[in-house]
């Protein structure tokens, strides 16, 4: 079982639109009710040569439960890291879910 090893417990924030007041929307990120489980982790040299192939940056991995509600373009937050979720990939025997992240260095001082 991979709960074992999912070590973090980590917010899920998802974006929403919300009228901006002058007829058009704006986007805003609502934290979800339920926080997840899961083990963060960077990816090999490989996934991120990969990623740079195609135009994108990955720099972490988010082991997640197969019943987490993960999708792309959340973020994750916890542990002081904002992870954006790029996508989300399960294997063929779903034991797990993996969400292919982008750190977000925020500034502790505001």
């Amino acid at each position: 079982m991979i709960g074992r090893h999912l070590n973090r417990t980590l917010e899920v924030w998802r974006a929403t639109l919300a009228p901006d007041g002058a007829g058009g929307q704006r986007r805003t990120m609502v934290r979800q009710p339920e926080t997840v489980r899961g083990k963060v982790d960077q990816p090999s040299a490989t996934d991120r040569l990969l990623a740079q192939q195609a135009g994108a940056e990955h720099t972490h991995d988010v082991y997640l439960l197969p019943t987490a509600d993960v999708e792309r373009g959340d973020e994750l937050r916890g542990g002081g890291q904002r992870l954006t979720v790029r996508s989300v990939v399960e294997p063929s025997s779903t034991r797990y879910r993996k969400a292919e992240c982008t750190l977000t260095q925020t500034n502790p001082g505001g």
